[in-house]
């Protein structure tokens, strides 16, 4: 593998000789790896490579949580080969003690890559994933269609962890579904840290069975030059269902909107929405738009939102230490953006912490 693409791949979670149960890198439209380790209990191929092998997967799950003709840009994936992307299946009560991990790079000027990715998480099986995408700075004018399809079976577990890092001049635009069965789980933690051009993503998640429980966090960087249209929808569609999104944003100079929906269908329902922006710029802005539909006269369910600034006060407390004032700015950022997950594998914490340490005013 090219060393400039591996160092590119490392900074989204890749790992050549870490605890992983299986790799895919896809580098434009070249899959560059698909491997599983030795006697682990899943199955992860390219796409196509599993349309051809399991038909009968085909008929049952592809573009079935996503439809075709959502869309433009599920139209423009679903006309195009079925080839780039990848099949992830664990099958019923197996449980994988390592994260999967999963790489898409962008790297030709002009290029519209067209991904669809499919994730089965059968009945009592566990999963944990961390998917990287990132791009090369010379992809210019290029776009990144990435459509996905997952799905949660009953009393399952998957935690899915998204580490970006486009390049500017980047148009992104996943289109994601998840469906959740009874008593499953399904944790997203979505981590950019970089710029994009422009990123429109709001994937849905549909709680389908009675007690499925879904948990929504977001950390979003936006520097000058980057417009990020981002948010996450949750259906909690059966009785006792509960659902958490937790965004923070740090606005430097460029464009976001922070979009959160709860619809409560059916008895017995829980959720909250929690989004909070942190401006650090004069320029650019934040928008907020929560929103809570209940159908029901019992469904529990609140959002907080809030916008500003950095409290001088607090600047000041840890400059009296001995800090100066970018040091001090710096760890209330990070302070900020460190959203607590419960429940991650160490690997995975470790991974977002990283990513967060990382995080520089200078973006």
């Amino acid at each position: 593998m090219d060393k400039q693409l591996l160092t590119k791949i490392e900074q989204v979670g890749y790992e050549q000789q870490g605890q992983r149960a299986a790799s895919f890198v896809q580098s434009g439209d070249a899959v560059l790896e698909s491997s599983v380790g030795q006697e682990q209990p899943l199955v992860l191929m390219p796409t196509g490579k599993a349309a051809a092998r399991f038909p009968e997967l085909v008929e049952k799950y592809w573009w079935k949580a996503v439809a075709r003709d959502t869309d433009e840009y599920t139209a423009a994936t679903a006309a195009a080969p079925e080839e780039q992307g990848y099949f992830v299946h664990v099958k019923r009560g197996q449980k994988v003690a390592f994260p999967v991990q999963a790489c898409i790079f962008l790297n030709q000027k002009g290029a519209s890559q067209k991904v669809h990715n499919v994730v089965i998480v059968e009945d009592g099986a566990e999963l944990n994933m961390i998917s990287g995408c990132a791009s090369d700075k010379e992809a210019l004018e290029a776009e990144h269609l990435g459509i996905s399809e997952m799905y949660v079976g009953k009393g399952a577990k998957l935690t899915f962890t998204m580490l970006h890092a486009w390049a500017p001049g980047i148009r992104v635009r996943p289109r994601t579904t998840v469906l959740v069965d009874e008593g499953g789980t399904y944790i997203s933690n979505y981590i950019n840290m970089e710029g994009a051009e422009d990123i429109q993503m709001n994937p849905l998640t549909r709680l389908t069975g009675e007690g499925a429980v879904c948990r929504l966090n977001s950390v979003l960087v936006v520097p000058k030059g980057s417009h990020m249209d981002v948010g996450g929808r949750v259906m909690l569609e059966q009785q006792d269902t509960k659902a958490e999104i937790i965004t923070r944003t740090i606005c430097l100079g460029g464009e976001a909107i922070n979009r959160g929906t709860l619809a409560g269908k059916a008895k017995g329902v829980k959720a909250h929405l929690e989004c909070h922006g942190l401006m650090l710029s004069e320029e650019g802005y934040i928008s907020a738009i929560p929103q809570l539909d209940a159908f029901t006269n019992d469904a529990q369910m609140s959002h907080e939102a809030a916008v500003g600034r950095i409290a001088p006060e607090e600047i000041e407390y840890l400059m009296a230490r001995g800090l100066d004032e970018e040091e001090a700015t710096a760890i209330i950022v990070r302070g900020f953006l460190n959203v607590n997950i419960e429940g991650l594998p160490s690997v995975l914490s470790e991974k977002i912490r990283a990513a967060l340490d990382s995080f520089s005013l200078h973006k």
